[in-house]
């Protein structure tokens, strides 16, 4: 299986780095944390950070009911997920750049409304970024709930575009005497640090000790 590539999906620019096949766009979105959603609302575009979780074929968004998104259901909107792996240092200043892997997905937002599905996809956002954080955390109530929309988007008209490898310099710049390479960037996680009002009992769970990316 692949997605096939549309008018809006096929690369125009270097479209040796486009990739089509689910295994690549999964592993970037069940990397990442942060997606940008595009819409456009009475002629005003906007674009708006929030967590997502995948299901299969399906990615979850999920916002207030009250924002832009979540009173309008059924909106045309554009998803991206970016990973940045590295700087990429080149001879010349216009071929700098970075090592990156993102995903860039387009459709139409439902909204979820049945509680079975609507459930799973909001377990599903905490697992993604904490494996094991469901099992403890208190699960939402009847209020919050209704306070949260969540909206499905089919994972159908995707791209993913991959920059790896050397700095791309021009012939002529090979010769220069500077230094061309590149630094490799990571996501780490630091040392945990207890709510300060964190009953001194309560011992840190091990998905957190042990977190990795």
């Amino acid at each position: 299986m692949t997605y096939q590539p549309t008018e809006r999906t096929t690369l125009r620019r270097l479209p040796e780095r486009a990739h089509y096949d689910p295994e690549t766009v999964h592993s970037i979105l069940d990397e990442g944390f942060i997606c940008h959603i595009g819409f456009v609302v009475d002629g005003q575009p906007y674009s708006l950070p929030t967590g997502y979780a995948r299901i299969g074929e399906t990615l979850y968004l999920h916002g207030s009911t009250g924002s832009r998104l979540g009173l309008r259901p059924g909106m045309d909107v554009c998803v991206t997920v970016t990973l940045l792996d590295g700087i990429v240092l080149a001879r010349s200043a216009f071929h700098h750049s970075f090592q990156y892997r993102s995903v860039m997905v387009l459709g139409r937002t439902r909204l979820v409304t049945d509680s079975g599905e609507k459930d799973a996809a909001l377990t599903a956002l905490v697992e993604h970024f904490m494996p094991g954080r469901s099992a403890d955390a208190r699960p939402g109530s009847g209020r919050e709930q209704a306070a949260t929309a969540v909206l499905a988007l089919p994972l159908e008209e995707v791209s993913a575009k991959v920059r790896t490898g050397d700095p791309k310099d021009d012939d002529e710049d090979y010769e220069l005497p500077v230094w061309a390479g590149i630094l490799p960037l990571a996501l780490t996680p630091g040392e945990p640090v207890p709510d300060s009002r964190l009953d001194p009992t309560i011992a840190m769970p091990s998905y957190v000790k042990d977190w990795k990316r």
